[in-house]
């Protein structure tokens, strides 16, 4: 692990961390001081005033609960299968699944649209949850089997001479092993689908099932943004994902790092 012994050594890092920062911080202050022009605090109860804030909220939260609970059991069962057990060809059917990470989101918004069709799940959440899980599990299960990879296989040996299956070893002992992980998924796929924009677009064809990226578009005109309170909007809206990785950061970074190094 790279170290700072000298004081001098210190400086320079903290300069140079703080100089690569800035250009994050910057459309975040832009942001967060142009979301008072004009009405001040009066943009920020205007989006409060939006009718049925509350659900868009509560939409939101259904679509990345459940594409995390998706996300989470079938990483985790993906990374073990991967990694620990012995199935036939598994390496070509990994690659195979890391090829769908150079599918952009939007170019399978037809195909997907007229499954949700023929489904009948146009207008669900299941619409949005599934398309959500799907795109993001092969960059998750690709972390995933890092982390398993490092566990020794001694302790699913030792597992299963005492007779453990194999569910019972994945959820006795990889399971609690990787709470690390866990942290690390639930805080990157809350992210994503927190900010999920298309798929809610085009999916959620009821009134009633907005989400809260969808809480700008009232304050668009024909002619016209009411700039101020579209950033009031953005504002309300990335405070859960930033209160998520503040209170969790310390897992998170574990587990990112547990999942990068092999």
């Amino acid at each position: 692990m790279f170290e700072t012994r000298s004081l001098a050594a210190r400086i320079v890092l903290q300069v140079i961390i703080t100089i690569a920062v800035i250009p994050f911080l910057i459309p975040l202050y832009a942001m967060f001081t142009k979301s008072f022009e004009g009405a001040g605090w009066g943009n920020y109860s205007a989006v409060l005033q939006v009718p049925g804030f509350a659900r868009f909220f509560l939409n939101t939260a259904i679509v990345a609960g459940g594409s995390i609970i998706i996300i989470y059991f079938a990483t985790m069962a993906a990374a073990y299968g991967f990694s620990k057990l012995r199935i036939w060809n598994k390496e070509l059917f990994f690659w195979l699944m890391m090829v769908c990470l150079t599918l952009p989101e939007v170019v399978l918004i037809a195909p997907l649209y007229s499954t949700a069709v023929t489904l009948g799940m146009l207008g669900t959440f299941w619409s949005v949850i599934l398309p959500i899980a799907a795109l993001q599990i092969p960059f998750t299960v690709l972390i995933t089997r890092g982390f398993v990879d490092g566990i020794p296989d001694t302790l699913f040996e030792a597992a299963r001479i005492d007779g453990a299956g194999t569910w019972r070893i994945f959820w006795n002992v990889l399971v609690p092993l990787a709470r690390p992980m866990a942290v690390a998924l639930i805080v990157l796929v809350l992210i994503n689908a927190w900010n999920a924009y298309l798929l809610p677009k085009v999916f959620l064809v009821n009134e009633d099932m907005g989400v809260v990226t969808l809480l700008p578009e009232f304050f668009r005109r024909q002619y016209n943004d009411d700039i101020p309170k579209i950033l009031a909007a953005s504002v309300i809206t990335v405070i859960p994902t930033v209160v998520a990785y503040v209170a969790l950061q310390k897992q998170f970074e574990r587990g990112m790092a547990a999942g990068a190094i092999k």
